[in-house]
């Protein structure tokens, strides 16, 4: 038999990344994962998480934007699930519910876990505004120490180089807009490109 290892298929999953302006300028909202999780345990993320059945059956008031559905790099489909699974999750991570208008979300970037991982994931990373949300966020099981953050304070925190190719990319917001990317690994080590 051969001692070739099994290379896991990334499952599709989408984050939103919810930001606000203040004194301090750029805040995102962030909280930590579980110290016992399976995947990313005790660092700071996101809300996300992968697509569900129901996710396939959302029905938006706003389609995604052409552009950031074509880079998603999915089919219409699934780029519609994807927005409608960062929404889910971020309203069940934090509390905070955003009216299914995918219209108001713009891809940031994709990025697919190394080929070792025995966890993978073709995650999908949508950028929206504060005022698009409603209610108070509140941890959860899921995120904890959940609040707006500076990128000067993200910054101290332990964070996966996803998210820290992320950050950097919400740093060059005001002056470049958004830059989407593509973020994957090669010999283990991690590179990234931009999304045309």
């Amino acid at each position: 038999m051969s001692g070739a290892k099994t290379i896991v298929r990334p499952r599709d999953a989408a984050s939103l990344v919810l930001v606000r302006r203040s004194a301090k300028g750029l805040e995102v909202l962030m909280g930590r994962r579980p110290r016992k999780s399976a995947f990313a345990p005790d660092v700071f993320v996101f809300p996300g998480g992968k697509v569900e059945p129901g996710d396939r059956l959302a029905r938006p008031l706003r389609p995604l934007d052409p552009e950031s559905a074509r880079r998603t790099g999915a089919s219409p489909r699934l780029a519609e699930a994807l927005a409608a699974a960062a929404l889910r999750e971020t309203a069940e991570e934090t509390g905070l519910i955003l009216p299914p208008d995918h219209g108001a979300l713009t891809l940031m970037a994709r990025a697919i876990t190394p080929t070792e991982s025995p966890i993978r994931f073709h995650a999908r990373f949508f950028l929206a505004d504060w005022d698009e949300a409603h209610g108070a966020h509140s941890d959860s099981h899921e995120l904890t120490d959940l609040t707006f953050r500076s990128l000067e304070d993200i910054a101290k925190l332990p964070l996966m180089d996803v998210t820290e190719a992320v950050l950097a990319s919400l740093g060059e917001l005001d002056a470049q807009g958004v830059r989407p990317f593509l973020f994957t690994y090669r010999g283990g080590r991690p590179r990234h490109r931009p999304l045309a």
